[in-house]
């Protein structure tokens, strides 16, 4: 969504700018995007929520998405689209949006100071859904473009959130977004993996929300690859060793289209694979309790809900990523040896997914590989 382009904006700015990789001095691009970016990165978009939201209507056989579209006062506007109740969802939405205006907030031209005086527009469509089967994992997508004059980048990415996990659906995830990358460039995903399991991480917990996937921000052709918040993790560490590669307009136009039509790919595998699982109460309620740290992450942690609530962004659609039920439980520990203690002891941490066999070998003592 637009507002959590703003909120990495709003973060990465109010940080000391010697501590971060994105710094307040940044490197100008190398290229200027094309006369019809605006309408490109437009139309990527809303295809993408156009083909996402007909496979997911396909493959849950009943539930329907219900459309609302909405204007910005400010500039702009969007489309929200939402499904409660179906057959393989409980509820889910798929946003677009595309807004602009006359003037960047101080915040924004502090990291950039060069976009003053620039007309801005940002466009994006994001996406998060609860399946009601605690064997199909909830998942997350989100792809956005911004530009004001000679300023420009793209960001965006996927995660997943399972809640009893099984390996190959988590390398099937993650080798699918993987390709998705080398079409682009081979270096890519060595570092937006890492940059995710950072991303994506509850620090007042100390776990992951997920088995992550790929996040990437800031990618303006200068070639940097990380351009985070923690200068000292792996994402960071990886992106120095590699140096630079620039990239054309075009061809991170084309990562984002790569990577926005794996998702389908990348999911709807696992759901045929988990839909038929039969579960009862003890799984149903694991989920609930797993989908509490969803929220946690959401409200505490996530940049762009915090940022959308606190500048008067539209609350439904902010909030839609919000599953439908949850709850909490004062000092839960899972049972030793059993599925749950396997989810919270090696799925919330970030992992070799491919090469770890002690991974392997845990995952087979639970049922839990394939």
């Amino acid at each position: 969504m637009l507002s959590s382009f703003f909120n990495r904006l709003k973060t990465a700015s109010s940080q000391n700018p010697n501590k971060g990789a994105f710094k307040k001095n940044p490197v100008k691009t190398i290229s200027l995007p094309p006369k019809d970016s605006r309408e490109k990165a437009k139309s990527l978009v809303v295809g993408l929520q156009d083909e996402i939201c007909s496979g997911l209507e396909l493959i849950d056989g009943e539930g329907k998405f219900q459309e609302e579209t909405w204007e910005r006062p400010e500039g702009g506007g969007g489309r929200s689209r939402v499904m409660s109740e179906g057959r393989i969802f409980e509820q889910g939405g798929v946003n677009f949006s595309e807004v602009q205006g006359e003037e960047l907030p101080p915040s924004i031209l502090n990291q950039r100071p060069e976009a003053k005086g620039h007309p801005w527009f940002a466009t994006g469509t994001s996406m998060v859904l609860h399946p009601r089967n605690p064997y199909i994992p909830t998942v997350h997508l989100n792809y956005r473009y911004f530009e004001a004059g000679p300023v420009w980048w793209f960001g965006g990415g996927a995660d997943l959130t399972p809640f009893y996990p099984f390996l190959e659906d988590a390398r099937h995830f993650h080798r699918t977004h993987k390709n998705a990358c080398d079409s682009v460039s081979p270096e890519l995903h060595k570092v937006f993996k890492p940059w995710c399991d950072e991303y994506f991480f509850l620090k007042h917990r100390n776990e992951t929300r997920g088995i992550g996937g790929i996040f990437y921000d800031y990618q303006d052709g200068t070639g940097v690859l990380y351009k985070g918040q923690n200068p000292d993790g792996p994402a960071a560490t990886i992106s120095k060793e590699l140096g630079t590669h620039p990239k054309s307009w075009d061809e991170l136009f084309a990562l984002a289209k790569a990577c926005g039509k794996a998702f389908l790919p990348s999911y709807l595998p696992i759901i045929e694979k988990r839909k038929n699982y039969e579960y009862g109460s003890k799984e149903r309620q694991f989920q609930l309790y797993r989908r509490g740290r969803y929220v946690e992450f959401n409200l505490v942690w996530d940049r762009g809900t915090i940022f959308g609530l606190q500048t008067n962004g539209r609350t439904e659609s902010i909030l839609m990523s919000l599953p439908p039920l949850a709850r909490w439980e004062y000092g839960y520990k899972a049972d030793h040896g059993s599925r749950e203690e396997l989810l919270t002891d090696l799925f919330t941490k970030p992992q070799d997914w491919f090469n770890d066999k002690e991974i392997e070998e845990r995952c087979h003592n639970h049922q839990a590989f394939n």
